[in-house]
């Protein structure tokens, strides 16, 4: 009998890997019952990571967006998966316990079946609890393998880490090859070790594309006893992200495997919504070079997600290092040069660091150290001046313990600033905060939400929570949002003349009903706030007031709803009858 291979879904790593955003939640409950109508899907990755926080960050209710991706599938019997950082929880440093432990009662209730628990440093005591936390939810926990290439990571090395993590309780194992680069034949001795001594396990492979090698992992998994293979679907497909189901199982299918139909209609629709997606407003934050694949990735080890963020800090240092390359009468540096001499950094500095598997956060943190020591070599310095705490905390083994041996030179600065080391469990460096939050939120007159939703948005993202309750989240973000469709049309050549008579194109005016003065406030009617680009006025509200120079004020409504995208007329301006005030666009960014 032929050997079954199932697929899942990872829509959102997907976003994630190759932007700053996820879709929002209308946008989630569209796109849902056409991945359903798919047929050949056992499980979609509907959160986790950062899902939430980017949620937040645009002024979303993530509960809600949680909820309403999760409940078709639920409906439609498609299992559903998170990604969870362990000791870290949804965000890039750690978490209390009693938030770690809420985290599992609220994504069951949400309706999330599995998570993939993982740790950058594999790390079983920031696995451990959090398969305990999955199990007393009811939740299926799991637990991952971060996958690098290295003198350390042998399948040895990982085969054993698997036995620690079953033995747990652990009923799945996950092969979480984040950057791509595993190589096929060693992940294919890797799963065989471990489908000999656990033949009941689970065990699924999560691989990008980044450096070209996914293809030939994915074969040779499943070759040796792999059940599920991550994938992902066009437009975003390949480049640092997964390969597309429909290679995956035309390869799977020629090898004798049994793999499930694609409905291609329901494919292409998919693909279709995906696209409109990102032309609305998520392709606006998307990096282009994260749908290339580079072997240079191979050689960094860094995951292909992160490259996104990494050119903009590279874009970001390149004219002050060139001007500081100009001063010592030297050639400019091409943002690849950088780029190659970033690479070569990561390299040199990865194992002197201990070998901590390339993934969130710790890729953040080796990335930003090379980063770093770059800058220092190009003014003539020494590395190693610029170590952020989260980084020292990683050396000294807050975080747990590194999988290699840190180099001496790292150990003896770190006792020259006075550091000291630990071997303590990770988690006694942080307590419970939960009644904190629980206060805070009954002195702010918060509901703590269904299922105490609320109150684990606010202690795994207190900051980012405050800033969407009050309203700054949105803001800043349709600020963000209007200055990146402004610098896109400027790229294309448009001049800043052009660029407003597009908008204004797209827009409706709001003109003086008379002459007058525009005021955004009188205190006979109450505050109207100055509006802002990218404020929403709904149809029946007050836009402004015109003093009229018989002395009334009167009101000036939208008369419809919509978004501002020009303000022409400043507090204090006398219009006459006709005149615009400012532009409002209909269509919605948010519904």
């Amino acid at each position: 009998m032929k050997k079954e291979i199932k697929f899942s879904l990872v829509y959102r790593d997907m976003w994630q890997s190759s932007g700053k955003y996820q879709p929002r939640a209308d946008q989630l409950a569209r796109i849902a019952p056409v991945i359903i109508d798919m047929g050949c899907f056992a499980r979609v990755e509907t959160n986790g990571g950062a899902f939430e926080q980017v949620n937040l960050l645009y002024g979303e209710n993530p509960n809600k967006a949680v909820r309403t991706f999760t409940r078709p599938f639920n409906e439609a019997g498609i299992q559903t998966h998170m990604l969870d950082r362990g000791l870290n929880a949804l965000r890039m440093y750690p978490v209390p316990a009693d938030v770690r432990r809420l985290m599992y009662r609220v994504k069951k209730a949400q309706g999330v079946d599995i998570t993939r628990i993982f740790c950058g440093l594999n790390e079983e005591r920031n696995i451990i609890p959090s398969i305990r936390y999955a199990l007393e939810a009811g939740m299926i926990p799991q637990a991952t393998l971060c996958i690098t290439s290295s003198p350390v990571h042998t399948v040895e090395y990982y085969s054993t880490l698997a036995d620690h993590l079953v033995a747990a309780g652990a009923p799945e194992i996950c092969l979480k090859d984040m950057a791509g680069i595993g190589r096929p034949a060693m992940l294919g001795r890797l799963v065989k070790s471990i489908r000999e001594k656990h033949p009941d396990i689970v065990i699924q492979y999560h691989g990008h594309s980044g450096p070209g090698l996914s293809m030939a992992s994915i074969l040779k998994v499943c070759e040796n006893g792999a059940d599920i293979i991550d994938v992902a679907m066009e437009p975003m497909a390949w480049g640092k992200v997964h390969p597309d189901v429909i290679s995956v199982q035309a390869m799977l299918k020629d090898a004798g495997f049994q793999v499930p139909d694609i409905n291609m209609k329901a494919y292409m629709k998919a693909r279709s919504l995906t696209q409109e997606f990102i032309d609305d407003f998520l392709g606006y934050f998307m990096d282009p070079t994260n749908k290339h694949m580079s072997s240079l990735l191979l050689g960094c080890g860094l995951p292909g997600g992160m490259m996104g963020s990494m050119m903009a800090d590279l874009k970001g240092v390149h004219s002050g290092i060139n001007l500081i390359l100009k001063g010592q009468g030297k050639d400019p540096m091409s943002l690849d040069d950088l780029l190659v001499m970033l690479f070569d950094e990561v390299a040199y500095v990865w194992p002197k660091l201990g070998y901590p598997p390339l993934v969130t956060p710790f890729s953040q943190y080796v990335k930003n150290v090379a980063l770093m020591n770059v800058m220092q070599l190009v003014k003539g310095e020494g590395r190693w001046t610029m170590i952020d705490n989260h980084t020292w905390d990683m050396i000294l083994g807050k975080s747990g313990r590194l999988p290699g041996p840190l180099a001496p030179e790292i150990v003896a600065l770190a006792k020259e600033k006075g550091y000291e080391f630990t071997d303590a469990d990770p988690q006694s460096n942080y307590p419970d905060q939960l009644d904190e939050y629980r206060k805070e939120m009954a002195d702010n007159g918060w509901d703590t939400g269904e299922d105490d939703e609320e109150l684990f948005e606010l202690a795994m993202h207190d900051r980012q929570y405050r800033d969407y309750k009050s309203g700054v989240a949105k803001k800043r973000f349709e600020d963000d949002l209007q200055r990146m469709k402004d610098a896109a049309m400027a790229k294309n050549g448009f001049s800043e003349e052009e660029i407003r008579r597009l908008k204004r194109a797209k827009a409706d005016p709001v003109v003086a009903p008379d002459k007058g003065q525009v005021l955004w406030e009188v205190s006979v009617e109450g505050p109207s706030q100055p509006p802002f680009i990218g404020r929403k006025y709904q149809h029946d509200e007050v836009f402004c007031y015109l003093s009229t120079p018989w002395g009334e004020y009167e009101k000036v409504m939208t008369g419809f709803t919509g978004r501002v995208v020009e303000v022409c007329a400043k507090q204090g301006d006398t219009v006459n009858k006709g005149d615009v005030i400012a532009y409002i666009e209909r269509s919605e960014i948010f519904a």
